[in-house]
């Protein structure tokens, strides 16, 4: 039993990594969705994380059900072949588009918090990615197992000292004009999350392949991930003119506790790197089942497209592409919830 618990924190740890990836741990993707939006995004963020909780076990559960070895198999049992065919190579692109959101964010890190060439930072990522791919599975719950915990230490540091700071409850219960927007961010946002976290998390769990272990790993994961996203919200949201930052989370740190922002900059970069190399899993299992090419040349490939793209400015793909990405995916959150676990 005591095993199956640590299996189930590992799962939950590679599922908090695949999310918290470069918008989520520098704090922008947390404030396009939710802080921007006051209070009502605080009650977005409870929302969130019951819809990753619910929705991230099931996702498990019927892919060790279904034996499902990639996610092209187990969005073909969601969709059908026809429409999951569509939705297989949808999914492609996104999560291309955001290996390439993942490397613009790496470079962010470089050029605005240790003023290098944002290039450096890319090509470093690059090169740590590859290292890690090869090593596999093991390489890719090792550095979650690593990288997660120290992430919601700092999360829970940053909102210890948030709340001494002067008119942190006024903030709190700031009500914002209440929208169309407003009231479908959790879902947009969790949907974008799970249809792109399906590449990692299909083959981890069928991988795992024990019901139980993965339906806690997803649970856990899911109460992680809510807990994660409070206490950068109660940061982010006392961070004045936070659009003007790439990365809030850092600015917030070396505002609130100076002497551990080159910490805290090593931990954003490994929520990043964790999410890089979670995503170029997924992709590499699933083009791998119709490209007759050896692991590391496909790897290489998805790496030149992704590098490529990360040439545009991080904050602009971000805002640009993340929001579209969330309606987009509100459909597969749709079919997850109408389609029952096989018996």
């Amino acid at each position: 039993m005591k095993n199956k618990w640590y299996a189930a924190i590992q799962l939950a740890a590679v599922y908090v990594g695949t999310v918290v990836g470069a918008g989520f741990a520098t704090g922008r993707e947390i404030v396009v969705f939710f802080s921007q939006y006051g209070f009502i995004g605080l009650l977005g963020i409870i929302v969130s994380g019951f819809i990753f909780a619910y929705f991230g076990a099931k996702l498990m559960r019927i892919s060790v059900k279904i034996k499902a070895s990639s996610y092209q198999e187990f969005t073909i049992y969601l969709f059908g072949n026809v429409i999951g065919t569509m939705i297989n190579i949808l999914l492609l692109l996104m999560l291309i588009g955001v290996c390439a959101v993942m490397f613009s964010g790496a470079g962010a890190v470089f050029e605005e918090q240790l003023g290098l060439d944002k290039t450096v930072g890319v090509i470093f990522t690059i090169v740590l990615s590859l290292m890690v791919m090869m090593v596999g599975t093991r390489g890719l719950f090792a550095v979650n197992t690593f990288v997660v915990p120290i992430m919601i230490s700092f999360s829970f540091i940053l909102f210890i000292l948030s709340i001494s700071l002067p008119g942190f409850l006024g903030e709190i219960f700031q009500m914002e004009t209440i929208t169309w927007k407003t009231i479908s961010s959790p879902f947009s946002y969790t949907a974008l999350n799970l249809a792109l976290a399906i590449a990692v998390l299909v083959p981890a769990a069928s991988e795992i392949g024990d019901e139980e272990v993965v339906k806690w790993g997803g649970i856990l994961g899911g109460i992680a991930l809510m807990m994660i996203l409070i206490s950068s919200h109660f940061s982010l949201i006392m961070l004045k003119d936070v659009y003007l930052y790439s990365i809030p989370m850092a600015i917030i740190m070396k505002n609130l506790a100076p002497q551990l922002s080159w910490v805290y900059i090593l931990v954003i970069y490994g929520e990043i790197f964790s999410s890089v190399i979670g995503n170029i899993y997924g992709l590499e299992r699933q083009l791998r089942s119709f490209i007759p090419l050896p692991s590391m040349v496909i790897i290489g490939g998805i790496i030149l497209v992704s590098y490529l793209i990360s040439f545009v400015q991080y904050g602009t793909l971000l805002s640009f592409l993340y929001p579209i990405f969330g309606y987009i995916s509100l459909v597969f959150l749709l079919f997850l919830w109408i389609k029952p676990v096989p018996k």
